[in-house]
């Protein structure tokens, strides 16, 4: 009589698109396989973390990302692999305005990430005035060297003011680099967020002209350009709904509103004690976030616990409005705008808004006859303004900003506000020696592997590509022994 033999048992802690993509590879990835028994605890009661979404008016909208990297290949793939290659939409507009000087404008050709790498077309779009225009051309004339020397990392702000000025950064750089973590670009790591910067600024020359070379290559006459970001006809949470599906059916074992509350290695595997059992696990991912995550490591390592604390996170709001089909001027800019904290009110106050997305614009599976989708995003690493107000008066607040940004009354159909509180950790400089010492102290652990947003990327494509290649080191740790 043939004797059963016992599979390493791994526990996933986290079911957001980290955690799930985590179990999916544990469960074989693109070739499934039952070599492993793999559990799954989320402490919230659904999966997906900031992948959530909800219908307004009909339509499936997400709040949390709308999308996500084309031109990074693992969500497509992973997408592609779960059957929703059908699914997949691109935008429809390109583009976006700034509000700068005053008045809404469009956005410079020629960025890179924000940054200006033709200053010809900087001078063109008037969004910076003839003091600010001249200090950024320098840099084409006469560029400015760095005198720190080669350095490991760098603040993006300081760096790209030193070559550009700060009227640049302030304006350009900080809404758009900033703004994708809701952070400020003063501290923001360049080697973590955007190592060409690092690269381009090393060199002797101009800043705009090394940036330049980095830019992705025009398409060729009669065809069309390479779409930069994805979305899903169902909305980007129908991603985390079919990988919830995929790996049930491998016979993942799926827990919603259990939180790990102590981890505890006996010698012969891991005791995770949870908020309503106690469970065993020969492996251990971890893929909450870094403030979790330092309160379960404390008691087996204090240095990697606080290493976790030194990442932080930004809380942001977004507010989805229906409005009626007419309602915002025609001659609005690509898919959305952004408003740089340097932007002040009629009154002199500051916008609480730091972006708007015209989502039915953006993405054409949005559209209906009648009504228009507009996101507003609010919140940044140092401003919380939006915390303090209850939903009806944030969605007072923003209609305000709407009507003097447009210049329009505007008498919202449905609203819909996500607030999400520490939603995004910020990458700070010398993030990657952080990153570093937790994975090195994490290895230091039987059978323990860290992953999610803080560490490799805050994008989706990141988050997928670090959670498969962390559960693949885990896996091949387990079945090697």
């Amino acid at each position: 009589m043939a004797t059963e033999v016992s599979r390493p048992r791994v526990l996933v802690l986290g079911g957001g698109i980290s955690g799930l993509t985590a179990a999916w590879a544990l469960s074989g990835g693109e070739t499934p396989d039952d070599s492993l028994e793999v559990c799954l605890i989320e402490a919230a009661p659904t999966f997906g973390g900031k992948i959530a979404s909800t219908v307004i008016e009909g339509r499936r909208v997400d709040l949390g990302p709308d999308g996500f990297l084309a031109r990074r290949p693992e969500a497509v793939a992973l997408a592609t692999h779960l059957g929703l290659s059908d699914q997949l939409r691109v935008p429809g507009a390109s583009g976006a305005g700034i509000f700068a000087r005053g008045k809404i404008r469009q956005m410079p050709a020629k960025l890179n990430l924000g940054i200006p790498t033709q200053w010809r077309a900087l001078a063109k779009s008037r969004v910076l005035g003839p003091w600010a225009l001249f200090r950024a051309g320098i840099d084409v004339v006469a560029p400015r060297h760095d005198l720190r020397g080669k350095l490991g990392d760098r603040a993006i702000g300081p760096l790209i003011e030193n070559k550009l000025g700060r009227r640049v950064v302030e304006t350009l750089v900080d809404p758009m680099i900033g703004g994708i973590h809701a952070g400020r670009v003063a501290d923001m790591s360049a080697a973590a967020t955007f190592p060409p910067l690092l690269t381009a600024a090393g060199t002797s020359g101009s800043l705009m002209h090394a940036l330049s070379a980095s830019l992705p290559p025009s398409p060729s006459d009669g065809e069309p350009a390479a779409p930069v970001f994805n979305s899903l006809e169902g909305s980007v949470s129908s991603l985390i709904d079919r990988l919830v599906e995929v790996v049930r059916e491998r016979g993942v074992e799926l827990l919603t509103s259990t939180e790990a509350t102590a981890l505890h290695h006996d010698g012969a595997g891991w005791e995770i004690t949870t908020t309503s059992d106690t469970l065993r696990a020969d492996g251990i991912v971890l893929a909450v976030p870094t403030g979790p995550a330092a309160d379960l490591v404390r008691p087996l390592d204090e240095e990697m616990a606080g290493l976790l604390e030194t990442i932080d996170y930004a809380s942001v709001g977004l507010v989805t409005f229906v409005l009626d089909e007419g309602a915002l001027p025609e001659d609005l800019y690509g898919t959305g705008l952004l408003i740089p904290s340097i932007a002040r009110r009629a009154d002199g106050s500051a916008f609480l808004t730091t972006a708007v997305t015209y989502l039915s614009s953006k993405w054409p599976h949005l559209q209906t006859d009648g009504t228009v989708l507009v996101r507003v995003s609010t919140g940044r690493i140092d401003d919380l303004r939006f915390s303090a107000l209850d939903d009806q008066a944030l969605v007072a607040q923003l209609t305000g900003e709407l009507e003097e940004l447009f210049g329009c009354a505007l008498r919202p159909r449905a609203t819909t506000v996500a607030r999400w509180i520490d939603g995004l950790p910020q990458y700070r400089v010398n993030h990657q020696l952080r990153v570093a010492g937790i994975e090195s102290a994490a290895d230091r652990q039987p059978n323990m592997v860290v992953t999610g947003a803080a560490y490799h990327g805050v994008g989706i494509p990141a988050c997928i590509g670090a959670a498969a290649y962390a559960a693949d080191l885990l896996r091949s740790k387990l079945l090697e022994t």
